[in-house]
């Protein structure tokens, strides 16, 4: 028992002579970043996401596109689009247009309008989606100078002459226009399809055509696609 409380004197009297430094273990002071303990969350690195957040910005093109119809003309597909906002018509295949969209694929069934969709490869490498939706009423334009009508694509309005040729044409259909893709009159088929359609559906796929040519199409993509532009027409009837 004595030999047991001199080693407990010892010892707590070697512990009274020791520095403090050395009788308890000090922590280290935190450095500014050792990666062992998160840093605190500064909310203004969250600022750009919180402006622009991915659930509600805006798409781009694909918010105002829509899918108006789909032609298949042998090995070619053509996809017709309409942008909502300024009532401007596009034409995409798998050749780049003049605004460098290409057709990647369509989908949907053949005889059903409605579950159509196209898939369209954009400047930058982006494919965005579009479905088929019955074109808006376009609204009125009020009345202004110089020549107006329907143009395809950002080609320019229709002139006054390619207003009443398309019109002249949709009356006297079996002698043909300057946009139907045709180098004479229609073909006895063609003319046999037109006669089933009204004049005014006639007149609306002669202003479409008129601003296909402005938009630069050559003859025989302007007559695949009018020819398709008569048979969805007639599908509708």
């Amino acid at each position: 028992m004595k030999l047991l409380y001199a080693a407990f004197f010892v010892g707590f009297f070697m512990a009274a002579l020791l520095p403090a430094s050395e009788t308890i273990p000090q922590a280290l002071p935190p450095s500014d970043d050792d990666g062992a303990i998160p840093r605190v969350v500064n909310m203004e690195e969250f600022e750009a996401l919180v402006s622009n957040s991915p659930f509600t910005r805006s798409l781009g093109v694909s918010d105002s596109l829509i899918l108006t119809g789909v032609a298949h003309f042998e090995k070619d597909t053509f996809a017709t689009l309409l942008d909502t906002k300024t009532f401007e018509s596009h034409v995409v295949s798998k050749t780049p247009n003049f605004q460098g969209w290409q057709l990647v694929d369509v989908g949907g069934h053949t005889t059903e309008i409605e579950t159509w969709s196209a898939k369209i490869q954009i400047p930058g490498g982006e494919v965005i989606s579009v479905r088929y939706q019955k074109a808006p009423p376009k609204p009125a334009r009020t009345k202004s100078g110089g020549g107006s009508g329907a143009s395809g694509g950002n080609s320019p309005p229709l002139s006054t002459a390619q207003m009443t040729e398309a019109k002249t044409a949709a009356v006297n259909y079996k002698e043909g226009f300057n946009a139907d893709g045709y180098p004479k009159a229609p073909p006895p088929e063609m003319v046999a399809k037109l006669s089933r359609l009204s004049t005014s559906q006639r007149e609306d796929i002669n202003k479409q055509m008129f601003g296909l040519r402005n938009q630069g199409l050559g003859l025989d993509e302007r007559r695949k696609i009018y020819e398709g532009m008569v048979d969805r027409s007639l599908q509708r009837r």
